[in-house]
């Protein structure tokens, strides 16, 4: 399972930039260098997870490693963060004082284009997507319920792929980390825990059979050796 690169900024979250672009060939040619043959490949819909996983496979490719075709897939879509805000910000606002102060403040710096809040997760984002996932509020847009339902039915179809094959998901954080999650028994909190610290392109290593899940391995970033490489969003 991999994170996608490093994203657009927050008015143009939904693509990659350069260095995201980056990041994703080197992980293709870091793939490549180990020998990993994918027997499949999946991605959700969003620009940003299609992109990634071209750059990913194109360096395989290019490298003299065969890739598999593409699998375009909504199950591996993140959630929608600007809906899950339109929904519960003005509600929060109302009765968490807290909120409005952050809130508030997110507003004002998202007026400067080189805010550091366009890579930061930020208190604002912390308090809504947390009463989100704590269901504080009926929502017209996904809920947090629904939304780990839909990330968690290619279970059962992954688990009926050989024991030797290997598969190629490439997602976002969250999705993610709810099946890690789902592999350690985590609840929500925890699971936003292991999202907020996933590195872009990180590589997570998981065995699924007979509708078990074991986690090998989390966050890996072999393929980004310097520390400008390894970002967060």
């Amino acid at each position: 399972m991999i994170r996608h690169g490093q994203a657009g900024l927050r008015h143009d979250y939904d693509m990659l930039s350069e260095l995201g672009r980056k990041q994703a060939r080197l992980l293709g040619e870091y793939l490549a260098a180990q020998q990993v043959r994918f027997a499949a490949a999946y991605c959700g819909t969003l620009k940003r997870q299609r992109v990634t996983a071209a750059e990913v496979l194109g360096a395989m490719t290019a490298a003299g490693v065969e890739s598999p075709d593409l699998a375009i897939d909504e199950h591996w879509s993140e959630f929608d963060l600007d809906a899950v805000y339109r929904s519960i910000a003005p509600l929060l606002a109302e009765d968490d004082a807290d909120f409005r102060v952050e809130h508030e403040k997110l507003r004002r710096s998202l007026q400067e284009q080189d805010s550091a809040v366009h890579r930061t997760w930020t208190r604002s984002d912390t308090l809504v997507v947390r009463a989100w996932v704590e269901g504080r509020y009926d929502v017209p847009c996904e809920s947090w319920a629904a939304f780990r339902r839909r990330v968690s039915e290619p279970l059962d179809a992954l688990s009926r792929m050989g024991p030797e094959d290997s598969v190629a998901i490439f997602s976002s954080a969250t999705p993610i980390a709810v099946w890690i999650g789902m592999a350690l028994e985590l609840t929500g909190r925890h699971v936003l825990r292991l999202a907020g610290a996933t590195y872009n392109t990180a590589l997570n290593t998981m065995r699924a059979r007979e509708g078990d899940l074991a986690l090998f391995s989390f966050n890996g970033t072999a393929h980004l050796p310097e520390p400008h490489l390894r970002t967060f969003r």
